[in-house]
């Protein structure tokens, strides 16, 4: 059986589609329509998630971030190997550590405690997804600290087909996958290739670090989280998150999709 957990966010929700229903269990919170069967868990209490488990099964490890997710993901980790499970694979972020910004900090030691524990594993580790520009894109503008940074962004779909790969073949040595798309951009590029695929004009504000944190305050980002993210943001003109890897190409035959692909099928929703 393999085991998902985070079954109703992105990643997860895409997953499950790629996955053979009579094998697969969607762990969550509330019930829910996955197409799949599915029961109740939560990492608060990590026994919930833990009790679905049985010798051979393989674990999809992933959730939302906060406070305790640390501390949670390594204990259903822990759980995990005590139930026997066959491997776990995980979705990390590019670049964790501990002691890193946001959320490379909690991912670090989650990762640090998955490749300790003895359990098989794969380790995800990609950078931004494009997803996330359908939110960022508000009256025909968004705001970043890039500066001339290249940033690298993936499609979620890819990273659920890395996964569903590496859940449905035989357990493979363990190791950490950078993921990526195909390019690095600009965020003025990707105003450009935003306004290409949806026809309207779409501009992108390049900010100082404090105007930033102030910019992202004002939507109601908590302020010790805003202005790690808006230095977060200038840091990636320094720390590299434009190389590309061959990863999703490696383990599923094909290409990851690249920004114009996504655009062409998700202009309508920044018209929303």
């Amino acid at each position: 059986m393999i085991v998902v957990t985070g079954a109703t966010g992105s990643i997860g929700r895409a997953l499950i589609s790629l996955l053979p229903r009579d094998e697969v269990l969607a762990v969550v919170r509330e019930p829910a329509d996955l197409g799949c069967p599915h029961a109740l868990g939560d990492f608060e209490r990590p026994e919930s998630i833990a009790a679905h488990l049985s010798p051979g099964d393989r674990l999809f490890l992933n959730s939302s971030l906060w406070p305790g997710v640390a501390d949670a993901h390594r204990a259903v980790i822990d759980l995990a190997r005590e139930a026997g499970a066959a491997q776990v694979v995980t979705v990390s972020v590019r670049h964790a550590r501990p002691g890193g910004r946001l959320g490379q900090d909690p991912h670090g030691r989650i990762d640090e405690h998955l490749r300790a524990s003895g359990l098989p594993h794969a380790i995800l580790r990609p950078g931004g997804f494009m997803q996330n520009l359908l939110t960022e894109v508000r009256d025909g503008r968004f705001h970043g600290s890039y500066g001339t940074a290249r940033v690298n962004h993936i499609d979620v779909r890819d990273i659920a087909e890395v996964a569903a790969a590496l859940l449905t073949r035989p357990v493979g040595p363990s190791a950490t996958y950078t993921l990526t798309g195909p390019e690095a951009l600009t965020h003025e590029e990707i105003a450009a290739a935003i306004t290409a695929a949806t026809g309207r004009p779409v501009t992108y504000a390049d900010l100082p670090v404090p105007a930033m944190t102030a910019h992202l305050t004002a939507q109601g980002v908590p302020e010790g989280v805003a202005a790690q993210l808006a230095a977060m943001m200038r840091e990636m003109e320094t720390e590299d998150w434009a190389s590309v890897s061959t990863v999703v190409e490696d383990l599923t035959g094909r290409p990851p999709r690249s920004l114009s692909d996504f655009l062409a099928g998700h202009a309508h929703a920044f018209d929303a």
